[in-house]
């Protein structure tokens, strides 16, 4: 008979969170509220940065940018998921699910890159601060952001044409409250070493490549900062870039352990636990940790505020 290929039965179903019972609701509720605040957050922060002319910099282009992006990103996976929470089973057509895929995979590849620009930005600022406005000026930061935004588009749509060309047997049910590409692949039948070798390059490019910018900025930034006399100075040069570290390290961290990895080694339920982190926690903490923290953004969102209340007044 050959392989039966999943347009056969039409779609996949989500199973995700049938195991938690009467938790589901509890869980629905609580993804709901940190959804809300990162919409709310992201929101805001892209609105500021461009109604404030203080904060019209390449800076706070690219915060505005990952917030745009992070939105985009969240927009694409936990609705679905919160509608699964609250309804039950839930199931996606072949065709929707590729094109989650393709979507939540793309914004998350511009992330990387919208990362590794926000990183040769801090260190324009740190090491050359007097050509920091010339460097960076608004012609070169928009073709920043629309590569990164391309190279997210590319490397998305490769990925998602590397699972998708596959044929799916035996099982539609995915373990996972959305199409992400190691659950997907793990219902593939047949040989699919050469799908998760392509995988595994398209995980390498995205990460290898953006990270290593971002290593060179901060081995920069690093010397110039050694070479600073004062401790006052010192500590005001690294403040400026705490939170994009903090932001990387949770970014990295969480891709690379999904990612490069063979499949031999996929737990479902870990592997849920960490998407939850991904999905749901990361975006609620970037706005927090990068944009709401910064003295700047909350002196604008203060004087939009007064702004608001005076014109009501």
């Amino acid at each position: 008979m050959g392989q039966v290929n999943v347009t056969c039965w039409r779609g996949f179903v989500f199973l995700g969170f049938t195991s938690f019972g009467e938790l589901q609701l509890l869980l629905f509720a609580l993804f709901l509220c940190l959804y809300l605040v990162t919409l709310t957050s992201n929101v805001f922060i892209i609105v500021i940065i461009r109604l404030d002319s203080h904060l019209h910099t390449p800076m706070y282009l690219f915060l505005s940018c990952l917030s745009f992006s992070e939105t985009c990103y969240t927009l694409g996976i936990i609705p679905r998921m919160l509608s699964g929470l609250a309804l039950g089973v839930q199931t996606i057509s072949y065709m929707g699910c590729a094109a989650q895929m393709f979507f939540s995979g793309s914004w998350a590849c511009a992330n990387c890159f919208l990362l590794s620009v926000m990183g040769f930005d801090r260190y324009v600022a740190i090491c050359t601060p007097l050509h920091y406005a010339s460097r960076l000026n608004p012609t070169l930061c928009s073709q920043l952001v629309g590569i990164s935004f391309l190279s997210g588009y590319l490397f998305g749509l490769g990925m998602t044409l590397v699972i998708f060309r596959l044929s799916f047997c035996s099982s539609h049910e995915i373990q996972h409250f959305f199409c992400d590409t190691p659950p997907v692949l793990n219902l593939a039948c047949g040989d699919t070493d050469l799908s998760e070798l392509g995988i595994l390059i398209l995980s390498l490019l995205v990460l290898l490549v953006s990270f290593f910018i971002i290593t060179i900025s901060y081995a920069y930034i690093l010397a110039a900062i050694l070479r600073i006399s004062s401790a006052e100075g010192r500590k005001k040069a690294f403040s400026t870039c705490a939170s994009h570290l903090t932001v990387v390290v949770i970014h990295y961290g969480c891709a690379s352990f999904m990612y490069l990895r063979p499949k031999a080694s996929y737990s479902l339920e870990r592997d849920q636990l960490i998407a939850v982190t991904y999905t749901v926690v990361t975006p609620v903490l970037n706005p927090i940790i990068y944009s709401l923290r910064n003295r700047a953004v909350q002196t604008a969102l203060r004087n939009a505020f007064c702004g608001l209340l005076l014109g009501k007044g």
